[in-house]
């Protein structure tokens, strides 16, 4: 089941596209696609009920797509996880994985808008596999629970203010920030659907260039392995978000290769997830 959430910032509702693309209307079932909703979400259910005609059809042509889960109470990220990238950031490979977090306000729609910062002088991309959490999870034991607490996958472009992040004390908070910066969706594919999460082709363009071309499956840390690593330092709640890492080809690894602009057009897709496009405009 793909869930997706359609209407202007603020006043979305939540969507359910079934396998033929056909949309169903869960304002009956669901205020919002919010943690409440991921913590009780049975797919299996869900699509039955639809092709039983128990969903009113939508129509949701020309609507504006929001990301697919309310403000989540928390963005954790992944840094340096793939080994390509690491590389090409001069970096060492981590021998844990490198977390940061993310403000939650920093999440944005597929299509919305993403604003250079004031003072912004080298905003870069980031095409990641974002996982969504749909089970409270804390000090998970291994893979397999880790897996049980995973409502599904989405795609998130983990914008990056370099010259803040790199040049402005080191904390790396600082070039993850600024608003819209975490673009997400345009679904939120539930886990059921996604058969192997290290199987995933994701690639991104800048202006219609391919900058990006990797495969989850080079990821030094695995998704149930970042899942059970992050629960033994915090709680993770139904609708958090974790942002897996980047694969080679960020403009901080080209030297020459200029950093984005207002103006600049910016596509992410990944194998399964949909693709995502953002213009870039100014703080």
């Amino acid at each position: 089941m793909k869930l997706l959430r359609v209407g202007p910032p603020g006043a979305e509702r939540p969507i359910a596209l079934g396998q033929d693309g056909t949309a169903y209307d869960l304002s009956g079932r669901a205020r919002d696609i919010d943690g409440a909703f991921l913590a009780g979400l049975d797919p299996a259910a869900l699509a039955r009920d639809a092709a039983a005609g128990l969903l009113p059809v939508a129509d949701i042509a020309g609507q504006r797509v929001g990301a697919p889960v309310v403000r989540p109470g928390k963005v954790v990220g992944i840094g340096l996880n793939y080994r390509d990238h690491a590389a090409e950031a001069g970096a060492a490979i981590p021998d844990e994985p490198v977390i940061f977090l993310k403000p939650s306000n920093t999440v944005v729609g597929p299509y919305d808008e993403v604003l250079v910062p004031r003072g912004g002088e080298k905003t870069d991309y980031e095409a990641e596999l974002a996982i969504v959490i749909g089970r409270t999870a804390r000090y998970l034991a291994g893979h397999r629970e880790a897996a049980e607490v995973i409502a599904g996958y989405t795609i998130a472009n983990d914008v990056t203010e370099r010259a803040f992040q790199l040049e402005r004390g080191g904390q790396w908070d600082k070039g993850k920030s600024a608003e819209t910066f975490t673009p997400l969706g345009p679904w939120l594919v539930t886990a059921d659907e996604v058969a192997d999460p290290q199987g995933l082709g994701l690639r991104l363009w800048v202006n219609g260039e391919q900058r990006q071309d990797g495969s989850t499956g080079q990821m030094i840390f695995p998704v149930l392995e970042i899942v059970r690593y992050v629960s033994q330092f915090m709680v993770l709640e139904p609708g958090d978000v974790i942002v897996t890492g980047t694969p080679a080809g960020v403009t901080l690894g080209h030297p020459g290769t200029p950093f984005l602009i207002p103006g600049d057009i910016v596509e992410i897709e990944i194998d399964g997830l949909g693709r995502q496009r953002q213009v870039l405009g100014k703080a």
